[in-house]
């Protein structure tokens, strides 16, 4: 592939950077990227180092290879001098309208149980009717201010904490999924300010990296989260669904999840307590 001259008007020391950081995320060589992406290694090595800035193509085919999410190939676009290859527009836009549209239709098809659309950093975006019931049964949401972090919801002592059984196996649980379903695996900015407002809450476990001990039900395949209603305890589980081969950041960011019951007491308990009322004509 040609390795296009340097145009005085772009950053190719920045984009040399950001190559060789995604490199380093993904734990790549230059021999092995140029292997998977099929461009020279030594094409790659000028990129690296600033003496070269690559063309469209291969700076797309170099992105795909490294997995780079979305919105961070955006940015390697403008590194390059060239113009943004993927819509940054809201997840609600126009050209989303398909996708918000089924995503609708899923959390109604999901009552009596919670389901909620999270963006890329635990904020709920859209809901069904059961998930504020279920969650305002606990905690008063009118009080916290939208979008509603989910995350902040379950570590504020204020919020589902106290009523979290097993807190500390659920937090080290949580923190460990916000680094596993990062978009990419990779912790952008944003993700790693609310990382560190999660920690800074009061109790949170410190080796919640490296702990692998649980309390939890060992028979089960999966960490519930349990929330103590008085005398009964409601354990839930989550299925968390995204957007397949995603051609805009919002598509790519959005992820959905529902939560089922964990065990047929839960299901009951549910259904006694938070089942909708049916409507009389």
């Amino acid at each position: 592939m040609r390795i296009a001259a340097v145009d005085p008007n772009t950053a190719p020391h920045a984009l040399g950077e950001l190559l060789r950081y995604w490199r380093g995320v993904r734990g790549v060589s230059q021999l092995e990227l140029s292997l998977e992406a099929g461009v020279s290694q030594r094409q790659i090595s000028f990129i690296e180092s600033g003496r070269s800035v690559p063309g469209r193509e291969t700076l797309l085919a170099l992105a795909r290879t490294l997995q780079v999410p979305l919105r961070e190939r955006n940015a390697l676009f403008l590194a390059a001098g060239y113009a943004p290859a993927y819509s940054e527009a809201p997840w609600n836009a126009q050209e989303m309208q398909r996708v918000v549209g089924t995503l609708e239709r899923v959390l109604r098809q999901h009552e009596p149980f919670p389901a909620i659309v999270l963006d890329r950093h635990w904020n709920v975006l859209m809901s069904n009717e059961a998930a504020p019931r279920l969650f305002g049964h606990f905690v008063d949401l009118a009080a916290r201010e939208t979008p509603r972090n989910l995350l902040h919801l379950i570590f504020d002592p204020e919020g589902l904490r106290p009523f979290v059984e097993h807190w500390d196996d659920v937090a080290r649980s949580l923190l460990q999924r916000v680094y596993r379903e990062a978009v990419g695996q990779v912790i952008d900015g944003r993700t790693q300010g609310l990382l560190d407002a999660l920690l800074a809450y009061p109790g949170v476990p410190r080796d919640w990296k490296t702990d692998r001990s649980a309390t939890l039900p060992s028979s089960l395949p999966f960490v519930p989260i349990g929330l103590v209603d008085g005398d009964v305890t409601l354990r839930y589980f989550s299925l968390v669904s995204t957007v397949g081969t995603p051609q805009t950041v919002a598509a790519q960011e959005l992820r959905l999840e529902c939560m089922y019951p964990a065990d047929d007491a839960t299901e009951a308990a549910h259904q006694r307590r938070f089942a909708a009322p049916v409507a009389r004509h």
